[in-house]
C-alpha cells in the first residue's frame, strides 16, 4: 500500500468525488482517534463524505488488514496490494454501507471475498506448497512466526514437525474454512 497517500490522507480514488487537484491533508481532522468513537459512527461519517473518517479508518485498519492478506497470499508486496484494495472498495461502497452489523464484520467480509478471488485467480501462477511457517522467507529473510531462541535441538524439531503437520492440515482444508480457521487464529475474530 502507498504509505505516502496514506498519510498525507484520502487518496483521490476513481470513482470518489475529487474535491480538488491537491491531496487531502490530515491537519485537522475532524474525528477524533478518542476511544468513544466507534467504528460504526466513522464509516456512517464517511458515507456523509467526511474523508477524515474514512482516513482514521484506513489508519486504524491498515496493519491488521495487511497482516491478515499476508496470512492468505504469503507475499508481502501483494499483501500490501490487497489491503489497500480492500480500502477502496470500502470507499466505493460507503454509499450503501447498513450498520447491521459490526463494521469489523463488513471489513473482513470484503476482505475475506477479495482473498479468496485472489487465491483462485493466481492459482496457477504459484508453486504448490510455497509457504513454510518455520523457514525465513526467501526474499525478506523474515520469519512468520517468531521463533523461540530459548528452544533446544529436540524441542525445535518437534516444533518444526508439529507447524509442519498444522500448516499441511490448514491447507488441506477447503478455501473457506481456511479463511475461517486464519481470521480465528491470527486476527482473533470469533
Amino acid at each position: 500500500m502507498d504509505r505516502g497517500l496514506l498519510g498525507r490522507g484520502l487518496p483521490n480514488f476513481s470513482g470518489a468525488p475529487p474535491s480538488s487537484s491537491a491531496p487531502v491533508t490530515m491537519a485537522s481532522p475532524t474525528v477524533s482517534t478518542d476511544a468513544a468513537v466507534s467504528d460504526v459512527d466513522a464509516m456512517l461519517r464517511v458515507k456523509t463524505g467526511d474523508e477524515s473518517a474514512f482516513a482514521y479508518l484506513v489508519q486504524k485498519y491498515r496493519r491488521p488488514m495487511v497482516g491478515f492478506m499476508y496470512r492468505m497470499c504469503h507475499n508481502p508486496s501483494t499483501a500490501e496490494e490487497l489491503a489497500q484494495e480492500v480500502f477502496l472498495r470500502v470507499y466505493r461502497s460507503r454509499t450503501s454501507y447498513e450498520p447491521s452489523a459490526k463494521f469489523t464484520t463488513w471489513l473482513y467480509r470484503i476482505a475475506t471475498n477479495l482473498a479468496v478471488n485472489h487465491a483462485r485467480d493466481t492459482r496457477h501462477e504459484r508453486p504448490e506448497n510455497t509457504m513454510r511457517l518455520d523457514e525465513p522467507d526467501r526474499e525478506t529473510g523474515a520469519t512468520p512466526d517468531l521463533a523461540d531462541e530459548s528452544l533446544n535441538a529436540e524441542e525445535q524439531i518437534l516444533k518444526r514437525e508439529r507447524l509442519a503437520a498444522i500448516r499441511s492440515k490448514v491447507n488441506a482444508l477447503p478455501e473457506r474454512q481456511r479463511v475461517a480457521v486464519i481470521m480465528h487464529k491470527y486476527q482473533q475474530m470469533d
